[in-house]
């Protein structure tokens, strides 16, 4: 029995899109690798290149695709295509990463909703930036179509959705300009009504050029893909147990009986795989974030001795702390990752395990210190994964729970910003309240103390010792609000500790003017 969809849910679904639809915008950067080392070496860019990794051709430029060198192409093959085929090593990612993420940063700087796909492709929803221009527009206006549009069927301007797409066409347009002039790179486009669309609309025209699609195309551009793994979303499992069931093609997917597909996947996962034939998607833009983890790994033929293993580590782990200090931030966890031979069918597995908290605050600042301690670490997690004889074909080292470090002034912190040029050491000192001599004419009632400038009575008047005040008045009123926190912690573990060691010390957890009275009264400092 098919599940019914209420009319009040599709209501509601609908009001979270835009009348006109959404308007998404896939870029796929060209032959990434190969690119980045035409940018660092330009007498590269009109000859035949590849990157290497091991025995294998990445990526190559357009010049050496003319011979048929294809992506993960043996080198072997590829020289006998191409003798004159130049290869640099690309098992150094740093060039590519750094690249990426400008690319990332670029794209941000124009539409906030950005996600990164891997190092050479980004998503972007536009929807807003299109509306803009769609309010902007004048009677009659006259609206320029921006490179291909699929099929080149004919955009009809009395159509919202149509109208919008085909701004959205000026918007990826002037998305390429900028990275071609800011970053000298080039990159291919696509524009669609959502994500899974975009992306396959992207690769159609290459090298650097872009392609819309319209609505009334959806189902004729997916007919023509031929195979169903060409839609995001449609994985390798996924794939086996279609083509078990007699679908290859994604025209073979469209025309399957989705009770049959209900059968083999239940029915939720049955309805999203045949929307997907369709073109019928909507997930959300994920806004990208600094990640969680650092990883890198190498794999090899075979090693079988600890030597070799230890080898690996002293390959990864520099790489690896370069990384972590030009982030900032602080990792939790160290991880070892391996992968037994024979290769192709083992499973990885994975040990972890916390981070000293006494070496935390070395990383970023002394990497040179922190190596042989961590190797030796990573060594004891490879002796508890293996337990005799080993082989392996990978090898593989990460960090996670990255997280700001008390102390860390990078400019990843909100304390590089927050910190004063220099400090005032006796604030940090405790202080025993002071009695002031009242002027005669004063209203104010003789025997009242005033709180210690430690101890600040309202926050609005007074700033944390540590923290500049004109910087602090400019925060959001719960940034305040947890630096105060910290600081008031801080301050109490710092006079717990002095009222232990001295016997004598008052508890200046206390906040009350009458407690402050009342304890100095006792100790004799005060009589009134």
């Amino acid at each position: 029995m098919e599940e019914p969809f209420p009319e009040e849910q599709d209501e509601e679904e609908d009001e979270e899109w835009p009348r006109g639809g959404r308007v998404i915008v896939h870029i796929d950067l060209d032959c990434f690798y190969a690119q980045v080392e035409m940018l660092r070496n330009p007498q590269l860019r009109s000859k035949p290149l590849g990157t290497q990794q091991k025995n294998i051709v990445v990526t190559c430029n357009y010049e050496a695709r003319k011979f048929g060198i294809g992506k993960l192409m043996s080198v072997k093959e590829a020289k006998e295509k191409c003798p004159e085929l130049i290869l640099v090593n690309g098992e150094d990612l740093t060039p590519y990463r750094e690249m990426s993420y400008k690319v990332t940063e670029l794209l941000g700087e124009f539409c906030p909703l950005v996600e990164r796909l891997g190092f050479d492709e980004n998503f972007l929803d536009i929807t807003e930036l299109v509306e803009k221009k769609f309010q902007e527009l004048e009677p009659n206006s006259q609206i320029p179509i921006f490179g291909h549009v699929y099929k080149e069927e004919a955009v009809n301007f009395q159509d919202p959705v149509h109208i919008r797409l085909a701004l959205g066409s000026g918007i990826a347009w002037e998305l390429r300009d900028r990275l071609r002039s800011q970053l000298g790179i080039t990159g291919c486009a696509g524009i669609a009504s959502n994500k899974s669309l975009a992306k396959m609309i992207s690769g159609v025209f290459k090298p650097d050029q872009q392609t819309l699609l319209l609505p009334e195309n959806h189902r004729e551009f997916l007919s023509s893909l031929d195979h169903i793994q060409k839609i995001p979303g449609i994985g390798s499992k996924t794939t086996e147990r279609l083509e078990k069931l007699g679908v290859r093609k994604i025209q073979d997917l469209q025309e399957f009986p989705v009770f049959l597909l209900e059968k083999e996947f239940g029915i939720s996962a049955a309805q999203r795989i045949h929307e997907l034939s369709l073109g019928q998607e909507n997930s959300q833009i994920i806004p990208w974030k600094p990640p969680q983890s650092f990883s890198d790994e190498d794999s090899f033929p075979k090693i079988s001795t600890e030597e070799e293993v230890r080898e690996k580590i002293r390959e990864l782990l520099p790489k690896l702390l370069e990384r972590i200090s030009q982030d900032g931030r602080k990792p939790q966890t160290l991880r070892l990752g391996i992968r037994k031979f024979p290769g192709k069918n083992s499973r990885r597995e994975f040990r972890q395990c916390p981070i000293p908290k006494h070496l935390i605050p070395k990383f970023g600042q002394e990497n040179e210190e922190l190596l042989p301690i961590l190797e030796e670490i990573l060594m004891k997690l490879f002796r508890k994964m293996i337990g005799g004889k080993f082989q392996l074909t990978l090898l593989s080292l990460g960090f996670s729970k990255l997280q700001e470090f008390p102390g860390n002034l990078g400019k990843g912190s909100i304390k590089f910003y927050l910190k004063r040029e220099s400090q005032n050491k006796e604030m940090d000192t405790p202080r025993a309240p002071k009695i002031q001599k009242i002027p005669e004419n004063s209203d104010k009632k003789p025997g009242i103390l005033d709180f210690p400038r430690n101890f600040p009575a309202k926050k609005e008047e007074k700033v944390p010792p540590d923290v500049d005040p004109e910087v602090f008045s400019e925060l959001p009123p719960e940034i305040q609000e947890e630096l105060w926190t910290q600081w008031r912690n801080r301050d109490w573990e710092r006079r717990n500790s002095l009222e232990k060691s001295s016997g004598k010390a008052p508890n200046l957890g206390m906040r009350s003017q009458c407690d402050l009275l009342r304890y100095w009264k006792s100790q004799g400092n005060f009589s009134g």
